[in-house]
């Protein structure tokens, strides 16, 4: 549970799970997520080894993050959480 704790690291997760993505795509991926945020929970999920950071060396700088195999396991473990939350809670508009 501690790996999972913060507010956006399971949104992190969701995102990253159908490709890799760089920070920009992230960020609009999770518009509600503060920059600093968002930052602090990708350090930590890399820290955990949930998320790889794969930094390359051209101008200007890119970094792609992915799931790790261990964060690919975290997401199919989750599923069964998100459709409950689907089947139970109501629905936002």
């Amino acid at each position: 549970m501690e790996i999972i704790s913060g507010k956006w690291k399971v949104v992190i997760l969701w995102a990253l799970s159908e490709d890799h993505k760089r920070f920009g795509e992230l960020k609009r991926a999770i518009p509600d997520v503060s920059e600093k945020v968002l930052i602090q929970h990708l350090r930590e999920l890399e820290a955990d080894g949930i998320v790889h950071r794969e930094s390359y060396d051209v101008t200007p700088m890119r970094v792609e993050y992915s799931l790790t195999s261990h964060g690919v396991a975290l997401n199919e473990a989750l599923k069964p959480l998100g459709a409950w939350g689907r089947e139970h809670l109501p629905i936002q508009v």
